[in-house]
């Protein structure tokens, strides 16, 4: 007996998609965009030493990432702020005094350097601001502005916890990593 032997055509537009995914998964990995349950998880070794290092929850960092520079390493705000974690050149300049280290401020670019001093600061504000919240209107605002606002009954009735964030940009901040939180909580246990 002899098998039927079908010749099946493929259209171009059929050709065309898989050439586009494969180039999509072909960047994603070259720039280490790895995906998983819809969420960006690159540098996740990196993220996960220093997490460990400094004691800072693995889904606090991948939401502070994920809200300062959507995982783009080259990312440069309007306020000078550079990387992955959106840091200052003066805040790093500042870390580097408490590391010992004398890194030009273009290491910033380096995802390992911004996430190794993204975490420092960030166990530095938990230590000084132990509600998470106030932590992360910190990273936003900096710590002395947060540090007034504790101050100021107006923003704060126990001196712990911001009822009132006076900065619209911080608390609007505040929520986009507490939403990105729920989602990256979900994959690495955070508190």
């Amino acid at each position: 007996m002899q098998a039927n032997k079908r010749k099946t055509k493929v259209s171009r537009s059929q050709i065309f998609g898989c050439l586009l995914l494969a180039v999509a998964v072909g960047f994603s990995i070259l720039l280490g965009l790895f995906v998983e349950d819809g969420l960006p998880v690159a540098y996740e070794d990196t993220v996960l030493t220093y997490a460990e290092a400094y004691d800072v929850p693995p889904a606090l960092i991948f939401s502070v990432i994920q809200t300062e520079s959507h995982f783009d390493k080259d990312a440069v705000s309007s306020a000078g702020a550079k990387g992955l974690m959106q840091m200052t050149p003066e805040t790093f300049s500042w870390l580097q005094t408490k590391t010992g280290e004398s890194l030009p401020e273009d290491a910033l670019f380096e995802p390992s350097v911004s996430i190794r001093y993204g975490t420092f600061f960030l166990s530095l504000l938990l230590e000084e601001f132990p509600v998470r919240d106030t932590a992360i209107a910190a990273y936003n605002a900096g710590l002395n502005a947060v540090a007034r606002w504790l101050e100021n009954p107006e923003y704060s009735d126990d001196g712990a916890h911001l009822k009132n964030i006076p900065y619209s940009e911080t608390a609007y901040y505040v929520v986009k990593v507490n939403r990105s939180l729920e989602s990256y909580s979900e994959l690495y246990d955070s508190e």
